[in-house]
């Protein structure tokens, strides 16, 4: 078939047309220059053959659905939208120039950092559609682009819909990207919902560090029917890349299971799965921008994630706060982190006469003290309006001998009667309070078993060995990740199992054979891998 041809752009009141972005199945989408506010913008507009009055409510509804979104920092934003006066509806968009997550990961996989990073930065964005009641349903690197500032901006939201209204478009009016779709989108009798959208993210996630999609075998067949097939079945294949953290094998495992109640809950609770990788990385971890509806409805901690994880960030967009306060002591205040009140030592103000003091800002009540030009004194504001001496002109008469001595018996008086109101404050005052470190190592608490060892069952021949091992406290939804340990190939890749048992073949009888087994429990794995050997 033929590709469609670009038809000309509209003209637009205010805007002057640059050049073509790209065309979809629906629309193009062209880059403008708006004159006031003078910069540059994406246009999307609906094709002429998507005119029809079910193409315009479509349109209509992705307007809507962006224009409820756009206040948060990774989707796109929509400006405006209109109808052209040729008749075509458009939508003014945030241009955003940097490249899709497609373009990057075509070159090569990105780095496990930048994807955690990434990762929860869209969860960030579908849970905040998530809580205005919108399914994105087509989450994939080509609709994620890159900002200036390097932050992934979601894009998109065409075949969105709110919940529980797939039913009644049907399946033939929503369009779909195979390659990052769950399967309950193949079958007439499910209903996608959000951990349809946790699928696409898992997928997504996999994607950029693998370079390819997860279904996609290399050097197998690989269209439409297969992956679908193989989809519908689970059949995840290995990433393929040696710095994977098998904590995140699991946590993408998790989010890619076949059945949707095996995945993660919802967009959070995938981000904060991240993070904790992130920790266990001994990276900071990525703040979850969330809006002010997620907070009565998610904890703030999971217990399956670990309570080391980040805490949430809510952000509402109607609302401006001043995030700094001034303290007492002129000292900005950040209220989301300020800790408990501690004491804290500060350096003396320059002296009055001192010629080694500078003009500037002064002590705690932000007074300025300034030394005399003259012979005259210097004055300053509250604590610090004491008379100056008669050298603040910079010559310091000769102090008679009785006075130095009377002075030097002063000063240790006065030192004594402070250390003792020292010892007396120390008596009385309340306990300190413990200094807390801004972020603090992650603790490892094991919450899974271990897994036990059964048997190991060779065959006659021996080209076909049988593992199989012991879960002590089993639970609803526990899997195991299982990975060969030896050089002999095969599993080298980890893989999640549902079964206690594993059977391989094409054994060699002569060569050694290893296989290491974690329980995966909600994401956490076992802290003792258990190795067993033919």
């Amino acid at each position: 078939m033929s590709r469609r041809s670009v038809p000309t752009p509209p003209e637009i009141p205010g805007l002057s047309f640059i050049r073509l972005l790209g065309s979809g199945g629906f629309s193009d989408v062209y880059l403008y220059r708006q004159e006031l506010p003078r910069r540059e913008v994406a246009v999307k507009v609906l094709n002429a053959d998507e005119l029809s009055e079910s193409g315009r409510e479509a349109f209509v509804a992705e307007a809507n659905v962006m224009a409820q979104l756009s206040a948060h920092p990774y989707i796109v934003t929509i400006y405006t939208a209109d109808v052209a006066p040729d008749g075509r509806p458009y939508i003014v968009m945030e241009y955003v120039a940097g490249p899709t997550l497609a373009q990057r990961y075509r070159r090569g996989g990105l780095g496990v950092a930048e994807t955690l990073r990434t990762g929860v930065r869209l969860s960030s964005a579908v849970a905040t559609a998530h809580a205005a009641g919108i399914l994105h349903r087509d989450i994939k690197p080509a609709n994620v682009l890159s900002t200036d500032y390097g932050w992934p901006a979601l894009t998109d939201f065409g075949i969105s819909s709110a919940f529980g209204e797939e039913r009644e478009r049907g399946a033939d009016a929503v369009g779909m990207s195979i390659p990052w779709s769950p399967a309950e989108v193949f079958d007439d009798s499910s209903a996608p919902d959000v951990r349809s959208d946790v699928f696409s993210l898992a997928a997504t996630m996999y994607t950029v560090l693998a370079a390819r999609t997860p279904f996609e075998r290399l050097g197998g067949p690989n269209g439409s029917v297969d992956l679908i097939s193989r989809i519908e079945r689970g059949m995840v294949e290995p990433i393929g890349r040696d710095d994977i953290p098998l904590t995140l094998v699991a946590v993408l495992s998790r989010g890619l299971a076949r059945r949707p109640e095996d995945r993660f809950a919802g967009a959070v609770e995938f981000a904060r799965a991240l993070q904790r990788i992130e920790l266990e990385l001994d990276h900071a971890p990525t703040p979850i921008d969330v809006p002010q509806a997620l907070l009565d409805r998610v904890p703030a901690a999971d217990d399956r994630v670990g309570a080391d994880a980040a805490p949430t960030r809510v952000r509402s967009p109607h609302e401006v706060r001043p995030d700094e306060a001034p303290d007492a002591d002129g000292a900005p205040v950040t209220q989301r982190t300020r800790g408990p009140e501690r004491t804290v030592f500060r350096a003396s103000p320059p002296r009055v006469g001192d010629e080694s003091g500078a003009a500037g800002p002064d002590g705690d009540d932000g007074a300025t003290t300034r030394r005399a030009r003259g012979g005259g004194s210097a004055a300053g504001r509250g604590a610090n309006t004491t008379a100056a001496s008669p050298g603040a002109a910079g010559v310091r008469p000769e102090s008679h001998p009785v006075r130095r001595v009377v002075l030097t018996s002063a000063a240790v008086v006065v030192v004594i009667i402070g250390c003792a109101v020292a010892l007396i404050w120390g008596a009385v005052a309340p306990p300190a309070l413990p200094e807390v470190e801004a972020r603090q190592a992650p603790t490892v608490v094991v919450v899974v078993p271990d897994a036990q060892s059964g048997d190991v069952t060779p065959s006659e021949d021996g080209t076909e060995v049988r593992f199989s091992w012991r879960n002590p406290d089993p639970r609803s939804g526990d899997k195991y990740l299982v990975r060969r340990t030896d050089d002999g190939g095969g599993l080298a890749e980890p893989r999640l199992l549902d079964e206690t048992s594993l059977t391989l073949t094409d054994v060699n009888p002569e060569g050694e054979l290893c296989l290491q087994i974690q329980i995966n429990r909600s994401g956490r794995l076992s802290a003792e891998p258990l190795t067993m050997c033919l």
